[in-house]
């Protein structure tokens, strides 16, 4: 991949207030780009829930090392894929990448009956109702970005994905992520390769992501190979737009007809040394995890060309096998 950088990448943004009008230029994005904003009606996600998940997520990390450990990813209470990731914990380009990737982060599971999987630290606990209004306003907002998925490529059954994110019928690998980019003092030891994010594409089927105003760092590798910095609002809107972004279930389910596109986060080059603290908030929306990843019924999928998820093959893959696979490559496990 090219260190080459172009200007920030036009990145439309779609309002979906009007549904029958919203899936072309939806999918005409997801096609191009693998990356969409879309207009936040607070129909799902009122910008009050975010502002309070952000002042949530800045409260945990200035929390001590040893209240963060209580719940860290590597305890066997949290459970796989749950819990906090200490600095140095996930190279999303093992690849690639000198060393870790300079963050931490705090994966959140799905609720059962209302109630976490999963131990959490009293910060959230106090505030576990809260976490769980936020995950499903994400999800519903996922579930009518997939439904006008489905009109786009003109599935019959306008609830094909939807179907198949029902989180009512079974598990998913589905993650709300608290993501944290400390600043790195001037004389810190990192050299100018090294990522707050390396680069990878999402292992779900879309992802939201929540943004601080002032808070570069996001890039997208462009069909070009170069990379693209991500505007953080383009339309200056009073409620910012919400970040969409094509995972892998996707591009297997339509034959790569939706790209999910390669994207890093990078120390900013401008300002400070070692940049400024960075939040931000990323929902990884999952299939169920038997759900098989097979061409979707679709003209459209179908003209595209033979399918990416081996849609041949006796066994077709699961979501959970695809998730796997993707965890054992990022943590290192052999």
């Amino acid at each position: 991949m090219a260190d080459d950088k172009e200007p920030p990448i036009d990145i439309p943004v779609i309002d979906l207030s009007d549904e029958s009008q919203a899936a072309k230029p939806l999918l005409e994005a997801a096609s191009r780009y693998g990356f969409v904003f879309v207009k936040n009606d607070q129909h799902e996600v009122l910008q009050k829930q975010i502002d309070d998940m952000f002042k949530l997520t800045e409260a945990f990390f200035s929390s001590p090392t040893t209240v963060k450990e209580e719940c860290s990813i590597n305890s066997n209470k949290s459970g796989k894929n749950k819990g906090w990731l200490s600095m140095g914990t996930e190279t999303l380009d093992p690849g690639r990448q000198r060393r870790a990737d300079l963050k931490e982060a705090f994966n959140i599971g799905e609720f059962l009956d209302g109630k976490p999987q999963q131990p959490f630290p009293d910060v959230f606990a106090a505030r576990q109702e809260e976490i769980r209004r936020f995950s499903a306003s994400c999800h519903a907002l996922c579930n009518r970005i997939l439904r006008s998925f489905a009109r786009g490529l003109e599935i019959t059954e306008e609830d094909w994905f939807a179907q198949r994110h029902d989180q009512s019928k079974g598990p998913s690998g589905t993650i709300l992520r608290l993501l944290y980019y400390p600043a790195l003092s001037s004389d810190a030891d990192h050299a100018a390769e090294d990522l707050r994010a390396g680069a990878h594409s999402d292992y779900g089927s879309v992802t939201l992501l929540f943004q601080l105003p002032g808070q570069p760092g996001l890039e997208i590798l462009t069909p070009h190979n170069t990379w693209s910095p991500v505007p953080m609002n383009p339309q200056n809107d009073v409620v910012p737009p919400i970040l969409v972004n094509i995972g892998d279930l996707l591009s297997y389910w339509t034959n790569g007809l939706l790209k999910s596109t390669v994207h890093r986060v990078i120390l900013p080059k401008e300002g400070r040394v070692g940049g400024d603290d960075r939040y931000s908030i990323a929902y990884f929306c999952h299939a169920l995890d038997d759900a098989e990843l097979l061409p979707v019924p679709s003209a459209l999928v179908e003209k595209h060309g033979a399918g990416e998820a081996g849609a041949l093959t006796e066994t077709p893959m699961t979501a959970k096998d695809h998730l796997n696979n993707r965890l054992a490559a990022t943590y290192g496990i052999k």
